[in-house]
């Protein structure tokens, strides 16, 4: 364990206006306050924060920083408030040490609900000031370092599998590279112990054997950049085991089949020396194909800056070599906290000005709960990027396997939530489609646009999911609310009464509503019946009513129904409270009726659907309906039974007719061949029922098509 004075001595040593006294004061009041408590590997509970302190003194961090260190336990685990941590070492340190605090004095509803609150708060700090970020990365590299000493493997494992997802991505976010690479190690041992003993069983075994050639290759790259006059420090480091077994099951290959278990670093005096020493080395080996990148010109997120590139380098083995300045390698290994090597407490990093905060920030304001929100994260935290670039050049970053949706976010919350299309490097291409590194992405937008329920299904980055969550959780509750409205003024009126809020109001308590906009919202959810509504209300109802059977209605004209009766379809979203029905596909135009569905709300089907036979013993369940889409542009979809001949040409005869009908084919499906025929099943988006009666008509008239009909199933 550290003593005080060695401690002192070293942040003097690279701060010569530490606050030597703040410094002294910590370290004999955090022994104190910690007294005898001790730690799982029975270690006082001390040697805890004087080895956090030792760490981040290793970065060269300023005295608050590791004052800090020192104090970050004493909240959580002892009778110290954070009132007197400030009256003794001021509101700064105060502040940090709140920022790394965890909530344990909450009563949360679950482990993992406390864990994602923990997380929210350290995000909401680091924000601020991202020197609790580094406080909190270095607590965990020296927890993971003494993980072994947990009895209970599940929580071992639960800590290293945390320290993988989310404090791993988020030192590589801020450049450590060396905290980055140890909390992965770690976790590794954790999580597979036996893969991590069998690589460094082989990386032994190569060493014995003399197949490690990393001095040799090190001596032939100084002799090539010295030939060109370039001066040059040349070192080789061989990747980490988890890097390994990484790669190893990203390729699917074997430990033998890797090429590149070595990484070399040459390090240059100024950016134009990056290039002259690109230049030699591309001119004295092969190069591998697309394995260059200029990390130069186009930073990754969090400021590091290299030259990347593979070679066919001595005894024809592929080698990865990285190319980069001094001031480059010291942001490389130690990211933002090599600022104060250079600065030291003079500078101030506010961490706002990561662009990767402030899109954890985003989603934090758009999620609704911990678990969520901890979810979304770790989909944001994940390490492998691609680079993309707006029309004006900016560079934006996003996940592996990021879409134009993503891409739109990235850019802006609005932008987003008013996405209609998109175009790559000058051509339009589906809002799912993947991009690439170096695309150049142009969003179009519409101000009538809203993010779509299906965009969830395929974009991929957190922010994205948050907002088009939030906004359908949002959209969903105003829709079933309007539907559980419309409902019960239908429900009211049909027994001769007026729905008003106040006769409403005293029924609140009854169904567990605290608003007339949540019993609305259950009604439309159909978690509530309108008639149970309706007697708590007016009582008398129940002797009076009758059980009403919706069946017959099949039977009836719309001229022998008053349309005041029905519930008009209208301002409502399809796919959330109000459901088409896809065995009979309903359209303007046709008789329909409603089945109610416990907690989704109302599925729409025809009047003569087969369906609706299940239904006949519910008929509490059944909501009488007529189409109100008088200013509306939806289509529909209308699906065909049809029967063509099989000829060359059919098929394109089919869809032409469609199509000069004004009709889109959605989907086809081909249900039986013979030698004579196709049957198939088409999809036609369409405006109404007229419309597709108009397509089946032009279908009939075609030599081609042997019949048509609107499919029931």
């Amino acid at each position: 364990m550290m003593r005080q004075v060695e401690l002192v001595e070293r942040v003097k040593g690279y701060d010569a206006n530490a606050d030597e006294d703040a410094l002294n004061r910590a370290y004999v009041y955090a022994m104190k306050m910690h007294g005898s408590q001790t730690r799982a590997s029975g270690d006082p509970y001390f040697s805890h924060p004087i080895e956090v302190a030792g760490i981040l003194t290793e970065l060269k961090l300023d005295h608050s920083s590791i004052i800090t260190a020192l104090l970050h336990d004493l909240v959580e685990d002892t009778d110290v408030t954070l009132d007197q941590i400030e009256s003794m070492f001021g509101r700064d340190i105060s502040r940090l040490v709140d920022g790394v605090t965890k909530l344990t004095r909450l009563e949360l509803q679950s482990e993992q609900t406390q864990h994602a609150e923990n997380f929210r708060k350290l995000l909401l700090a680091m924000s601020e000031d991202i020197r609790v970020l580094l406080v909190k990365l270095a607590d965990r590299v020296h927890n993971m370092r003494t993980l072994k000493y947990i009895e209970s493997a599940d929580k071992r494992r639960r800590i290293a599998r945390e320290t993988m997802d989310i404090y791993a991505p988020l030192a590589e976010r801020i450049g450590m590279q060396g905290f980055k690479d140890e909390l992965l190690d770690l976790s590794f041992t954790e999580l597979n112990p036996e893969g991590r003993a069998s690589i460094l069983t082989r990386l032994e075994f190569l060493q014995s054997q003399g197949d490690d050639l990393s001095n040799l290759i090190v001596e032939d790259l100084k002799r090539s950049l010295a030939k060109d006059g370039v001066e040059a420090c040349v070192s080789g480091r061989r990747k980490t085991p988890y890097s390994i077994w990484t790669k190893m099951q990203h390729k699917n290959i074997a430990f033998e089949q890797l090429s590149d278990i070595m990484a070399f670093r040459i390090v240059v005096g100024t950016v134009e020396d990056c290039y002259r020493a690109l230049g030699t080395l591309h001119a004295h080996y092969s190069v591998v194909p697309g394995r260059f990148k200029d990390y130069i010109s186009t930073p990754k997120p969090n400021g590091y800056r290299s030259l990347h590139t593979g070679l066919i380098g001595p005894e024809r083995h592929r080698i990865e070599v990285q190319i980069r300045t001094r001031d480059m390698h010291d942001v490389a290994e130690l990211g933002v906290a090599a600022h104060w090597k250079y600065k030291q407490s003079e500078i101030k990093i506010d961490g706002r000005q990561y662009r990767w905060l402030r899109e954890l920030l985003d989603i934090l304001e758009h999620t609704a709960n911990p678990e969520e929100f901890l979810e979304h994260t770790k989909l944001e935290m994940f390490q492998d990027q691609v680079f993309c670039f707006t029309p004006k050049g900016d560079l934006i970053a996003l996940p592996r396997g990021a879409t134009a949706v993503d891409f739109a976010y990235a850019v802006h919350s609005e932008v987003g939530d008013t996405c209609v299309g998109a175009k790559v490097n000058g051509r339009i291409i589906p809002l799912r489609a993947g991009l690439e590194n170096g695309d150049q992405v142009e969003i179009l937008t519409s101000r009538t646009q809203t993010p779509s329920p299906d965009w969830e299904q395929f974009v991929v980055s957190g922010k994205a999911k948050a907002r088009i969550r939030r906004f359908v959780h949002m959209k969903e509750r105003e829709q079933y609310s309007e539907l559980g409205r419309q409902i019960l003024l239908k429900s009211f009126r049909e027994e001769g009464y007026e729905l008003s809020d106040k006769a409403l109001g005293g029924t609140l308590k009854k169904f567990k509503a605290d608003t007339l906009d949540d019993l609305y919202a259950a009604v439309g959810k159909g978690n509530t019946a309108a008639r149970e509504v309706l007697i708590a209300v007016y009582p008398g109802v129940r002797d009076t009513a009758k059980r009403r059977q919706l069946w017959p209605f099949r039977g009836r004209s719309r001229a022998n129904k008053a349309k005041s009766t029905a519930l008009p379809i209208k301002g409502l979203i399809p796919g959330m409270a109000v459901h088409y029905a896809r065995c009979c596909h309903p359209l303007p135009g046709e008789r329909i009726v409603g089945i109610v569905t416990t907690g989704k709300g109302v599925t729409v089907h025809t009047i003569d659907c087969e369906t609706l036979a299940s239904f006949e013993d519910t008929p509490e369940r059944w909501i009488d309906l007529a189409w109100d889409l008088a200013d509306s542009e939806e289509t529909h979809t209308g699906r065909l039974h049809v029967v063509v001949a099989n000829e060359p040409g059919s098929l394109g005869d089919l869809s032409t007719i469609i199509g000069k009908n004004l009709g889109n084919i959605s989907n086809l499906k081909i249900t039986n061949r013979s030698l004579d025929f196709f049957e198939m099943l088409v999809d036609v988006e369409v405006q109404d029922a007229k419309h597709l009666t108009d397509i089946m008509a032009a279908l009939r008239a075609a030599p081609v098509v042997i019949s048509v009909e609107k499919a029931r199933r």
